[in-house]
């Protein structure tokens, strides 16, 4: 008999995963695995990829809400794929699903459709609120992280990229791109 292995994400640093870390352990997993990141895709989310590796034949991956796991069919449909390699099964538990049965695989699929739906609604409405934002005027975009004419100052002084780069705290790419800069 396998074990009970908890997921849970935020996307913020500034967000808590208290809640859904009790409601893991409440449900029984002996090791929960958190992060704050992303859920818009798998890359870089050291947590899950560590929680993939942890996991063993017969266990089962649990996560609060399926959005926590996945934002995309792809997504889900890689990690449904890397539990099933391993025997492993998979349960949700506000959506109640659990891969340990048919229904629960079906649910499953219709589940993960809806989370990529949402997902993709979701990045229509902001799209559409900054559309509107920048012909009122409120929204400028991201402010300049590199002051170009400081830049040229420090080039006109005979500074390389590196040097350059290091004073201001940037990478020499952001240099290269601001200027014709020919590498050092």
């Amino acid at each position: 008999m396998g074990v009970l292995v908890g997921y849970s994400r935020v996307s913020s640093v500034g967000q808590s995963l208290e809640v859904q870390v009790e409601q893991l352990l409440a449900a029984g997993c002996e090791e929960v695995f958190q992060e704050k990141r992303s859920g818009t895709t798998v890359q870089g989310r050291t947590e899950l990829e560590a929680a993939l590796r942890f996991v063993r034949k017969g266990d089962v991956l649990c996560v609060t809400r399926l959005d926590r796991l996945a934002r995309s069919m792809t997504d889900l449909a890689v990690i449904m794929e890397a539990l099933k390699a391993k025997q492993v099964g998979f349960r949700c538990l506000q959506q109640a699903l659990d891969t340990t049965t048919s229904e629960g695989r079906l649910l499953l699929h219709i589940m993960g459709a809806f989370a990529e739906f949402e997902t993709s609604i979701r990045r229509e409405r902001q799209a559409e609120g900054i559309a509107k934002a920048k012909v009122k005027g409120v929204y400028k975009g991201r402010p300049r992280s590199i002051d170009a004419l400081q830049v040229a100052e420090l080039r006109a002084q005979g500074e390389g990229a590196s040097a350059i780069a290091r004073k201001l705290g940037i990478s020499r790419a952001s240099i290269y791109r601001v200027t014709a800069m020919p590498i050092d």
